[in-house]
């Protein structure tokens, strides 16, 4: 009884969580936030680092086995883990707007996410659809560099255009980092995995039926591995951004 006794009275005097919502509900939305993106990310980093090296050496058996059970299993979590990741983020983002300045706390949080989803969204239609053009798509250079121009572009959008004056540091990271993963999120759902659905479906009618894998699956494989290199490249600078927020006040609020 003793024992029980001191032991409540430590966690009293050394464990003392905020109690009210809207800090909780930040912490929660973090940790999903940080959970769903080590998922995605960490997907994101195997298959360029792992899976793409590992396909080169593969024969075609061992694709028909590899490639319908690994290789989907493994895009069905790093697909939705980026679904998570932004909804999470974007909420969270959401609710630092909301206090931000001016006068009139989130009077203008709207307008700041509505330009925002307006510019990477244009952003990313536009690498849509240059990625369809097949000089893109034979050339990796030249898909790196449009993906390199855009996403200064979503840079210069966030600091001089949807941001309005006396923005945090914490809240212009975060929109700039967000924006960097929402393009990316975009790449996942609306390029590389309709691609790979396909490339799948047709790699295990070849394994189980010998049916002949069409010529278009080359193309469809080239394009998505561009947008994943992109998407790879893409999250280093959208990881330096979302430390920054908290750690490194570079926009001086």
């Amino acid at each position: 009884m003793l024992t029980a006794d001191v032991t409540s009275i430590l966690l009293v005097e050394k464990v003392l969580p905020p109690s009210d919502l809207g800090t909780n509900l930040q912490l929660l939305l973090r940790w999903i936030h940080f959970l769903a993106g080590i998922t995605w990310i960490g997907l994101l980093y195997f298959f360029n680092l792992v899976n793409v090296p590992a396909m080169k050496v593969f024969d075609a058996p061992t694709k028909g086995k590899y490639v319908p059970v690994v290789v989907a299993k493994a895009l069905w979590w790093f697909r939705w883990g980026a679904v998570v990741t932004v909804l999470a983020g974007i909420t969270y983002w959401y609710l630092i707007l909301r206090v931000e300045p001016p006068e009139t706390p989130g009077a203008h949080h709207g307008r700041v996410i509505g330009l925002w989803l307006i510019v990477v969204v244009a952003a990313w239609f536009i690498n849509y659809f240059l990625l369809k053009q097949a000089a893109v798509t034979k050339s990796g250079w030249t898909a790196a560099i449009i993906v390199a121009a855009l996403s200064v572009v979503i840079f210069f959008a966030n600091t001089n255009f949807i941001a309005y004056e006396n923005i945090s540091n914490r809240a212009l990271s975060i929109g700039i980092g967000g924006g960097y993963g929402l393009f990316m999120l975009l790449n996942v759902w609306g390029i590389i995995w309709p691609a790979q659905k396909r490339i799948i479906a047709w790699t295990k009618e070849n394994a189980e039926k010998g049916t002949a894998i069409p010529p278009e699956s080359a193309t469809l494989g080239r394009r998505a591995f561009l947008a994943s290199r992109s998407n790879a490249w893409l999250s280093i600078p959208m990881l330096f951004f979302m430390a920054a927020a908290s750690h490194y006040p570079m926009f001086g609020g």
